[in-house]
């Protein structure tokens, strides 16, 4: 049980950090970037813990691993996709 609130206290954290990059105006292309990661790291830990995927075999915890990646990728190309 003290991994899942680790865990949790991890996602908050992140949670924090991108409202604050957000509410402060920070935001640049390189932060950008890492609020990308971020999110993918965040999207990873649900998957892997708050779905119970962490035990089972890997292809089922590449079908959402692999859906988020290709979400964020394509939120990626669309922000750097010069207009």
């Amino acid at each position: 049980m003290k991994t899942i609130t680790n865990i949790w206290i991890i996602l908050v954290i992140l949670t924090i950090f991108a409202y604050l990059l957000g509410y402060l105006k920070l935001i640049n292309s390189s932060l950008v970037a890492i609020l990308l990661i971020t999110t993918f790291i965040k999207g990873a830990l649900v998957i892997d813990y708050f779905m119970g995927l962490k035990t089972v075999k890997l292809k089922y915890r590449l079908i959402p691993i692999l859906w988020l990646g290709t979400v964020i990728s394509l939120i990626t190309v669309a922000y750097y996709l010069p207009i």
